[in-house]
């Protein structure tokens, strides 16, 4: 009898415990990181140009921060606060969904549509959702998702597809100008000029592409003692020979050029890269990771650097192409040396500004924002690809190396390093005071 009591008991409490609820899985900020990563890895499949990089993080991290401001009281929609947003609407007949699943579901869901090879990331979702049910989501939470997810990824794509970038296929071929000093196109495939009418893509802040249009730059001319042939000896003598292992190393680093192609005998060899845009938002995975930010806040912050990023390209691709300034490789070969090489190959756009030191000053601006003057932190975002990290103690630091990394790396002139260091301080700081 009782040994009967005992195994009743037990019964009783396997059955108890049986139904007691099950605790919901949690998703954290490392589930957006991943997530991010893989569009970036998506984005070096297919060469995908830095001023588009960045407008397909933008409008994928948009996604899932507004569902994030659906179910968040302490983040609002971005509606009033960019340029022709529209009112998202939450789908109203859609219940017992995660929010936070549903925030990654949706920028997995406008990558998709976004990116050219959408495929892979429909794969990676799939892969994603079986994990989910792996940890205890249910299949009701998981469905309620996936479709909360699409709606808010349909208006959100709906508010993309307006910002006139479907049109530029239609622009007559750029050509270049063909005048002395004037941007032509570089060795050793010679690429045709990327983005040429990316500034007439609605920008998210700015209240034109030339909002921010720099002073012009150092007037081109051929005269040995003019301010413009002085800058194009300072890139021939300090990005030459005499740049020591560090300064090699750091040119290196920060390359990040989707275009870089390499000759090896008879054969042109595509090197496939990092765009500067998705490393800064590896930098932004990195400090949210570090602090330990809450799902919700990372999501804005990825967010807001997306939102800089676009609206940096856009301005500095207005600068470039208004100014189209020839490149230090071309002037340095017509006028000074016929067999020099950069150490870095030069991208298919005209000089100035520098596209990397405005986007790193914006990046960095917003995230100085958000965790402050003092952030020390190691930047291994392209070890994966056999680039040893390194260490910063701020955000500006980072920002100023991956600056000057242009000139030592033979593509920029100083005065398109310093003016847009300020141009992309200036979109950053506009970005933070908008959001």
């Amino acid at each position: 009898m009782r040994y009967k009591i005992i195994a009743f008991i037990a019964l009783i409490s396997v059955v108890l415990w049986g139904c007691k609820p099950t605790k919901q899985p949690i998703l954290t900020n490392h589930d957006i990181s991943k997530t991010i990563n893989k569009m970036s890895a998506i984005m070096i499949h297919d060469v995908t140009n830095p001023p588009l990089a960045a407008r397909f993080f933008a409008y994928s991290c948009l996604a899932g921060y507004e569902v994030v401001a659906e179910n968040d009281p302490t983040f609002k929609s971005m509606k009033g606060k960019l340029n022709k947003y529209p009112d998202i609407k939450k789908p109203a007949d859609i219940d017992g969904y995660d929010y936070k699943l549903s925030a990654v579901l949706s920028i997995m869901k406008t990558a998709e549509k976004l990116q050219p090879s959408g495929s892979l990331m429909s794969d990676y979702q799939q892969k994603f959702l079986d994990s989910c049910g792996r940890i205890g989501f249910s299949t009701k939470t998981i469905e309620a998702s996936v479709k909360y997810a699409e709606a808010v990824s349909k208006q959100v794509m709906a508010y993309a597809k307006a910002d006139n970038y479907n049109r530029i296929s239609n622009y007559i071929r750029y050509s270049p100008v063909g005048k002395q000093g004037t941007w032509e196109p570089t060795p050793p495939v010679y690429m045709a000029a990327v983005e040429p009418y990316f500034n007439t893509v609605r920008s998210f802040t700015l209240d034109s592409a030339s909002q921010f249009l720099p002073v012009p730059p150092l007037p081109f001319s051929t005269d040995k003692h003019s301010g413009f042939y002085k800058q194009v000896m300072i890139v021939y003598q300090e990005a030459g020979d005499k740049l020591t292992p560090e300064q090699r190393a750091i040119a290196g680093f920060w390359d990040c050029n989707p275009f870089a192609v390499e000759n090896r005998g008879h054969l042109m060899i595509g090197i496939k890269k990092i765009s500067p845009g998705a490393h800064w938002m590896g930098i932004t995975g990195i400090a949210c990771k570090q602090k330990n930010v809450s799902f919700s806040k990372t999501m804005q912050i990825y967010t807001a650097v997306a939102i800089g990023l676009t609206d940096g390209f856009i301005c500095c691709w207005d600068a470039k192409y208004h100014f189209n300034l020839i490149r230090p490789e071309t002037a340095i070969r017509k006028y000074i040396d016929p067999n020099w090489k950069p150490l870095l190959q030069t991208p298919p756009f005209p000089e100035y500004l520098s596209g990397h030191s405005v986007v790193s000053c914006a990046s960095a601006t917003i995230l100085t924002h958000y965790f402050g003057p003092d952030f020390l932190y190691t930047d291994n975002i392209e070890q994966r690809y056999g680039i040893p990290p390194r260490t910063f103690s701020s955000f500006k630091q980072a920002a100023d190396e991956a600056a000057i990394s242009r000139l030592w790396g033979g593509i920029h002139f100083k005065d398109a390093i310093e003016n847009g260091k300020l141009q992309g301080q200036k979109v950053g700081e506009l970005v933070v005071s908008k959001l």
